[in-house]
């Protein structure tokens, strides 16, 4: 077959033109292969909720559109959904790449690109492997759907194409691994998560001086409450880390679940002597499946509620706490026939065999299997520094994705069937 990184290269020169642009370019390359291609536009947050829930201020607003391309199985073998994003992180700060972001270039082994690993490389293997299989001169014998479709800032892009009624008997989701191990891993496991903001109000002196310093004692300060809310959340956590376990993340990290308070905050940095009129706390908690966002949100309301009703003021003025957005966990046995196939792919592929990654928290392995009952797992190609974690030069690694096509290819044959 002819070297797959060309058409990689295409889609980074094309990210220029945005993500339009990216589309295109896999349309026509999915046309050329023989594919019956649809372009699903749709608005997210007319896509049905389904164990995951987000605010409206989280939901992107704008109409989107997806790529779906359906190669005829010639047979019948079992089917499969190879699924990516080509929307990246909006274009900014582009004077901070040594490489120019919509190049293509290759330095050191590893191939750069805005969005290259976030998500036009799975986006690229896609393609690359349904081409790679039918260079053979076979075919599958199950159907292969190829579905280029957004993701990022809740564009639900899959979601939308499940609940308009795409099915297959698995799918897999292609994107490089960020945890540094490459395609030595298999996504067949993702926590739940819950992000969640509590705002409490406090009290100012009853005078009309500018410092409230000498009134302190007269007023009520936010951030004395808001430390009983954080006090109850610790406590929280302590007790779900002692009594919340799955195997695969005991092993892993030895810890199942954790909630992580990510931001306080309060007042104006140059007001040195007024009281705050409320200060905020936000964080999120992870779980493993198969708790669900009911379990979850019904221990945090609990914890919040508990504190304030010890608490005088808060009792009488309490805490609004607000849930974000929340996705549940989600998992595929390794003994399950999908998950036996990828890893033998891999296997025969880089030579040893794969383990399970199961700190991809969210992963959007989960929507399949949660939405349609479709069994799901991820892979992908190393790759790192990348945009949305506020780094530059974003890269995949040129030889692991050579390696993450090959194995597509195989998992086509495998699963699917071909001749």
């Amino acid at each position: 077959m002819g070297d797959p990184v060309a058409f990689l290269q295409e889609l980074i020169r094309a990210q220029r033109g945005g993500e339009a642009a990216v589309q295109q370019r896999v349309a026509d390359a999915a046309r050329r292969l023989g594919c019956t291609v649809e372009r699903v536009r749709y608005r997210p947050a007319d896509v049905p909720m389904v164990a995951e829930f987000a605010s409206a201020q989280a939901i992107d607003t704008a109409e989107r559109e997806s790529v779906v391309a359906t190669f005829k199985g010639r047979g019948d073998g079992r089917s499969v959904i190879l699924f990516a994003h080509p929307d990246g992180e909006p274009v900014a700060a582009t004077e901070r790449w040594r490489h120019d972001p919509f190049a293509g270039q290759i330095d050191g082994g590893r191939l750069h690109g805005w969005g290259v690993a976030d998500d036009l490389a799975g986006v690229a293997t896609l393609v690359q492997g349904l081409q790679a299989v039918l260079e053979t001169g076979r075919a599958p014998l199950g159907d292969v759907i190829l579905a280029s479709t957004p993701s990022k800032r809740h564009a639900r892009g899959v979601s939308a194409l499940l609940h308009g009624g795409l099915r297959a008997d698995a799918a897999v989701y292609l994107h490089p691994a960020e945890s540094g191990i490459g395609m030595r891993e298999i996504k067949a496991f993702a926590s739940g998560l819950v992000e969640f903001r509590i705002t409490v109000t406090g009290r100012a002196p009853d005078t009309n001086e500018i410092s409230h310093a000498a009134f302190a004692h007269r007023a009520v300060n936010p951030i004395d409450k808001i430390w009983l809310i954080h006090r109850a959340l610790q406590a929280l956590d302590a007790r779900r880390g002692a009594s919340v376990t799955h195997p695969a993340l005991q092993q892993a990290i030895g810890r199942s679940t954790n909630l992580l308070v990510s931001h306080v905050a309060a007042g104006a940095g140059d007001a040195f002597a007024r009281i705050a009129p409320d200060a905020v706390l936000a964080g999120s908690l992870s779980f493993p499946p198969p708790e669900t966002l009911a379990d979850i949100q019904g221990a945090i309301e609990a914890a919040v509620r508990d504190a304030a009703a010890e608490d005088a003021w808060l009792s009488d003025q309490p805490p609004r706490l607000e849930f974000v957005s929340g996705v549940t966990g989600a998992e595929v046995s390794p003994d399950h026939a999908l998950y036996r196939v990828v890893a033998a792919a891999v296997r025969h592929v880089i030579g040893e065999a794969p383990h399970v990654n199961p700190l991809h928290t969210s992963s959007d392995i989960r929507n399949p299997i949660l939405q349609a009952g479709i069994p799901t797992v991820g892979l992908g190609p190393l790759g790192g520094d990348l945009t949305q974690n506020g780094l530059h030069d974003e890269w995949v690694d040129v030889e692991d994705y050579r390696r993450a096509v090959k194995v597509v290819a195989e998992v086509i044959s495998g699963w699917c069937g071909i001749g």
